[in-house]
């Protein structure tokens, strides 16, 4: 395509179609990526129960908890007397929860699928707002 010889509303549309086109790509990718990681939990479930072994005791020992368990266990900190943050849990799935700080995946993912873009701060309101159930601790 020759672009010397479009009018800058031409090239705006054209640069605007780029970046939808963009988004779109990016989009598929992270579902793709999702997809992908969602088959290969699957098909580590399925070797876990070929081979006769309990799903949750191998989730323990492949995050380490399990060590953590055996050492004497220290009194837990009292909690701060500080800010409570409110909580954000997505009702599709509960064990999503989005407190503060980074954007996790799942609502990024989210986010995008109903056209909210999640740079942007007025997005991410309107989204906890409407999508995701608040519950303060």
């Amino acid at each position: 395509m020759q672009y010397e010889n479009l009018s800058e509303d031409e090239l705006q549309q054209q640069l605007r179609q780029l970046e939808q086109n963009r988004a779109d790509i990016e989009r598929a990718l992270e579902q793709r990526r999702q997809q992908l990681k969602y088959d290969l939990v699957q098909q580590i479930k399925e070797m876990i129960l070929e081979n006769g072994y309990d799903v949750a005791e191998m989730a323990t020992l492949l995050t380490g908890r399990a060590g953590r368990k055996r050492r004497a266990a220290a009194p837990a900190p009292p909690k701060k007397a500080g800010r409570q943050y409110t909580r954000y849990v997505d009702p599709d799935n509960p064990d999503n929860v989005y407190v503060r700080g980074v954007i996790p995946g799942w609502m990024k993912q989210k986010m995008l699928d109903q056209g909210y873009d999640p740079s942007s701060k007025a997005d991410r309101d309107q989204f906890k707002a409407s999508s995701l159930h608040a519950v303060d601790d």
